[in-house]
């Protein structure tokens, strides 16, 4: 009897038993919110994907690498370009939302981590080091620059090894797939837990309170979502691109939305690119760099928030500064973090463009934190969901480009 239960549950697609565990999850927190047991079950799912996601990493690109025969050099400048314009589009396309309905702030006294970098050099200086950092380390802490940078390095040497060893990483590369899989088929039960956290611990008051600059933020991010990337998908494929851009948000953006971290949802995304037919050689090098420098979401909070901390404190932003914001919203968006409130620890830095005291700044950050439960999952899912739409917009680029289809 459990035997075929668990083979008719299995034979449902995934994401309709994604829906169904976020269903139950809603109604469990809103009928027994006490029961916090089954806020585990997220716990629990969000660990098991952050545990495996950089093992993932480092072995794929390091087996895809050494086992690949050349022809990624196009396809990853593609990629490149689509993370940094999509990113520079989304700062652009906030900054002018925001002169258009401005957005004032409650600041408050909640304490905020005083952990934010303090210019853009900073930031380059912390990617630089990341990038050297310990590969063990760089493993255990979900240092993704660290993990891609050894893991190339590894790759690379290990081109010349001979046919066994190859073979051998090749054979680790698909161990560790079929784990990954075990573990996203545990989704619907992880997000009927996330679910289930986030209903019985927020209640409506940030919806009242700040409900304007939350329109404004998850508007822009719809935006991005629904028509400039898009277009962007539409001039490399030259077809209606939403399709595969409905495709990203429903199997990419919903678990981003409840996990609230890019590295968290990484393995979602390889297992969404190999559904889709990409080479593997590009897209385990794409997404995990996409969950790194693709930070449309980020760069939208950096700057909307920034804006209005300078309409609340009364500075005057003319056009030349705003333009000015959007390219450091976009460089600093490529030093967010890819983990649930990463892109707020940026804002300080963006505030200082506009002589924004630092206390007033991290007043803004804790704004952001009591928000977060809204705008940082839809930032998540716009971040994540893009990292595969980008991805295969730039292979099916270079198949057209190439003749192939």
């Amino acid at each position: 009897m459990m035997k075929k239960f668990f083979d008719k549950w299995c034979s449902i697609s995934l994401i309709l038993r994604i829906v169904i565990g976020m269903v139950v999850g809603a109604v469990l927190g809103l009928a027994i919110p006490q029961f916090t047991i089954v806020s585990w079950f997220g716990t629990m799912f969000v660990g098991a994907l952050r545990a495996v996601a950089p093992v993932l990493v480092f072995v794929l690109v390091m087996s895809s690498l050494a086992n690949s025969k050349g022809g990624a050099g196009a396809n990853m400048r593609t990629v490149i370009v689509l993370y940094m314009a999509s990113t520079f589009l989304a700062a652009f396309i906030a900054t002018a939302s925001s002169f258009l309905f401005p957005q004032t702030l409650k600041l408050t006294d909640t304490a905020a981590s005083n952990a934010a970098p303090q210019g853009v050099l900073e930031v380059i200086e912390n990617l630089l080091v990341n990038m050297v950092a310990n590969p063990v380390a760089s493993i255990v802490n979900g240092n993704y620059i660290g993990i891609l940078t050894w893991a190339v390095i590894f790759g690379i040497a290990l081109k010349k090894a001979s046919e066994i060893t190859k073979n051998l990483l090749a054979d680790i590369s698909a161990a560790v797939n079929k784990a990954v899989q075990w573990v996203i088929n545990m989704a619907p039960f992880g997000i009927m837990g996330l679910v289930f956290d986030t209903v019985s611990e927020n209640g409506l008051n940030v919806f009242t309170d700040y409900g304007k600059l939350l329109v404004l933020l998850v508007g822009c991010m719809l935006f991005i979502s629904l028509v400039t990337n898009p277009l962007m998908a539409f001039f490399c494929m030259r077809k209606n691109p939403y399709p595969l851009v409905l495709t990203c948000l429903k199997e990419s953006g919903i678990t981003a939305f409840f996990t609230r971290s890019s590295a968290a949802n990484i393995p979602m995304n390889m297992a969404l690119c190999k559904k889709l037919g990409l080479n593997e050689d590009h897209y385990s090098v794409s997404i995990p760099l996409g969950a790194t420098i693709n930070m449309d979401g980020a760069a939208i909070t950096i700057t909307i928030m920034t804006l209005a901390a300078a309409n609340t404190v009364g500075v005057s932003v003319d056009l030349p500064s705003a333009l000015i914001l959007s390219i450091v919203a976009a460089l600093a968006a490529c030093g967010a973090s890819g983990v649930a409130g990463g892109s707020l620890l940026l804002i300080p830095l963006a505030c200082s463009l506009f002589g924004i005291s630092n206390e007033v700044a991290m007043q803004v950050v804790a704004v952001g934190f009591i928000i977060g439960v809204i705008q940082d999952s839809v930032e998540t899912a716009l971040n994540s969901s893009s990292d595969v739409l980008m991805t295969a917009s730039a292979e099916f680029y270079q198949r057209r480009k190439n003749g192939k289809i």
